[in-house]
């Protein structure tokens, strides 16, 4: 029944002189989605409108899928199309419109009309009155409700007349490539990929990083987060995953810091690593999935003195959010079920079993001082050993 898809945008359309750029990051990237599936599809832009032709062998259920995973997408209305020719016609087309797309319809509706082209005899409001009379004469079960419509049928008037009714929601946010880059430190944990999410979400371009530590973490558990990143890709494209084998770092620091102090100072070479491919990369900060207080590196102190160690920005979008906040996004997402996999990775396998909540930067310092000659070439190993995956 349909083969054009009307896309909806929100925040694109307040940019200004700079809108035709994030309207056309949004086609480009949705060209991009739909190249993988089969079909033909053309994207075009018209008068502040997307458009998506759709022509071979395509599947509307696996269109509709990819086109919501289009960050900068608000609404996606499979839309039918009908030639322009005049008011009689027009009404004739809406009935045809009516009785396909809600047969025995007994709902309340509204007909909302745009005339894009001037030269139609009617203005918008005379062309939404007279569809609802002629809606209203021929399926006498349905009813005018013009401020709580079940049903709104739009109509707009361009070269051609294009009628929807549905809007299947969309991700929102901004188009991939239109903000930058940034690496997110990346785990197996349910909330750094949806931090990633959410700042993707925003038009950032991610890379990220992984610190796997074996054989204390399995392969499994390394999979797992190549998995989430693949996951994170359906709506970012393909991601940079830098594995760096964290190890003998870990064991190092294991063995010459204060046990209580051990997740601090691991995390703090973690945002050096990180800062590291960050700045190979072109990125412009580091992103994590932190929330205050939620475990004893989350703490405002805590956060202060792990920070300290980078002099990027440290990106993080969950930073007020509750748990049940976040699990809801993963859910959404489809990153949770992942997530809860029972592969540890390297921040659950050397947790101190009484961690400081309240570290203070200089006695932190006075820890790492002592590791100072020693582990420098570790990192380097580190950082040379590193493996490159990419994830899509």
């Amino acid at each position: 029944m349909y083969n054009t898809f009307l896309i909806k945008y929100g925040e694109i359309g307040i940019k200004g002189d700079n809108r035709h750029l994030f309207e056309d990051a949004l086609a480009k990237r949705i060209r991009t989605v739909l190249a993988h599936i089969g079909g033909e599809f053309t994207v075009r832009k018209t008068r502040g409108r997307i458009y998506v032709s759709c022509a071979g062998d395509w599947n509307y259920e696996e269109t509709v899928t990819q086109l919501g995973h289009v960050f900068g997408v608000v609404g996606i209305c499979p839309v039918m199309i009908y030639e322009r020719r005049d008011p009689e016609q027009l009404k004739r087309d809406m009935l045809d419109y009516v009785s396909k797309e809600h047969p025995g319809c007994r709902s309340t509706f509204k007909v909302k009309a745009r005339r894009v082209d001037k030269t139609f005899p009617l203005t918008s409001m005379e062309t939404a009155a007279a569809l609802g009379e002629v809606i209203l004469q021929n399926f006498p079960e349905m009813k005018v409700d013009v401020h709580e419509p079940e049903l709104l049928f739009d109509v707009e008037i361009r070269e051609e007349v294009y009628i929807y009714s549905k809007i299947i929601p969309g991700p929102g946010g901004m188009p991939i490539g239109t903000a930058g880059r940034a690496m997110l430190l990346l785990s197996g944990g349910i909330d750094s990929p949806v931090a990633g999410w959410m700042t993707a979400k925003r038009g950032v371009t991610l890379d990220a990083v992984y610190f796997h530590a074996p054989p204390y973490t399995s392969e499994r558990a390394k999979q797992k987060v190549v998995d989430l990143a693949a996951q994170l890709a359906k709506y970012t494209g393909p991601i940079r995953l830098h594995v760096v084998n964290f190890t003998d770092i870990q064991l190092h620091i294991y063995d010459e810091c204060p046990h209580e102090e051990l997740t601090i100072i691991m995390r703090r070479y973690m945002m050096r690593i990180a800062e590291h491919f960050a700045r190979e990369e072109g990125d412009l900060g580091l992103i994590t999935g932190e929330s205050i207080g939620q475990v004893a590196s989350q703490t405002m102190q805590s956060l202060y003195v792990t920070d300290a160690a980078a002099s990027m920005p440290v990106y993080r979008p969950l930073i007020g959010f509750d748990k049940n906040d976040i699990v809801e996004i993963s859910r959404k997402i489809g990153t949770y079920e992942t997530s809860i996999l029972p592969y540890e990775d390297c921040c659950t396998i050397f947790v101190a079993r009484h961690p400081v909540t309240k570290p203070i930067l200089p006695v932190i310092e006075r820890s790492e001082a002592k590791l100072k000659d020693s582990i420098e070439g570790l990192l380097k190993t580190a950082i040379e050993t590193a493996e490159l995956l990419i994830a899509k």
